[in-house]
């Protein structure tokens, strides 16, 4: 599209680290944003900055994601302002310890803003744009989602939650007119690690993507119509035969009585 008609970017987590990436990148094609996070000031700094490099409409809204309240804020956002043309999923947070020594209130917590949160702008930016006939959804998710045995188990099945609402999206709005991703990053360069109580320092430093190429990269992968993104991934076939797996269990899957393996009459 052309910059005239790009329309308004929502990006949730924009205030650092890849939604913050996201919002420059999507500025400076000529979209106008509205940037959500917690943090005002970090908000407004960007509002500012992003608004004078690229001559765009920016307009900030504060919400705390793990808040119901804030949620269906801006949810409302999406439903009734005409103007929003894409939604960029991005908030959330991670959790670096294991199962078995988490806090189940911060695991809590944890679900509400990569599950809840997710789940309910999605929906709402997917009954908004589908009547309409276009409009695009970029939801974040991990490569946890495919190898969750490497990361905390709750984590790891937020972002497997991202991915099949992504993929199940796209099967309802594929004909609709709407464009839906899903990215899975690995390992990027932002400050989750910190927030988790750990640094991005004490990884092998070959397997942490910067956040600006990551999002370049998945901004590539938008631009050519891929469903799934994995930026580090040389060859998409390798993702290919893992989803073309799932086909051959398909007819499978379902039948009327146990398999003869299990040696039930």
């Amino acid at each position: 599209m052309s910059k005239e008609n790009l329309g308004t970017a929502l990006v949730t987590g924009a205030s650092s680290g890849i939604g913050a990436t996201y919002a420059e990148r999507l500025a400076k094609r000529g979209y106008d944003l509205i940037l959500v996070a917690r943090d005002l000031g970090r908000l407004n700094e960007a509002s500012a900055r992003l608004s004078a490099a690229h001559s765009v409409k920016v307009d900030v809204l504060q919400a705390d994601l793990t808040v119901a309240e804030d949620v269906r804020k801006v949810e409302k956002q999406i439903r009734e302002d005409a103007a929003v043309t894409l939604v960029v999923n991005n908030a959330g947070i991670g959790y670096g310890l294991k199962l078995l020594d988490s806090d189940v209130d911060a695991l809590d917590r944890l679900i509400a803003l990569n599950i809840t949160a997710v789940n309910r702008l999605a929906v709402a930016a997917a009954q908004t744009f589908a009547p309409r006939g276009k409009g695009a959804i970029i939801n974040i998710a991990s490569v946890v989602a495919i190898v969750p045995e490497l990361f905390n188990g709750t984590y790891s099945a937020t972002k497997s939650y991202v991915l099949s609402l992504t993929q199940s999206l796209n099967a309802e709005l594929a004909e609709r007119g709407v464009k839906v991703q899903a990215v899975m990053p690995g390992l990027t360069r932002t400050e989750i690690f910190e927030r988790a109580g750990g640094s991005v320092d004490d990884l092998d430093p070959k397997m942490v993507m910067e956040a600006t190429d990551m999002v370049d990269a998945a901004l590539a992968g938008f631009d050519q119509g891929e469903l799934i993104t994995i930026p580090s991934l040389p060859d998409p076939a390798d993702w290919q035969a893992l989803d073309a797996a799932r086909g051959v269990l398909g007819p499978n899957l379902s039948h009327d009585k146990p398999a003869a393996r299990y040696g039930i009459r």
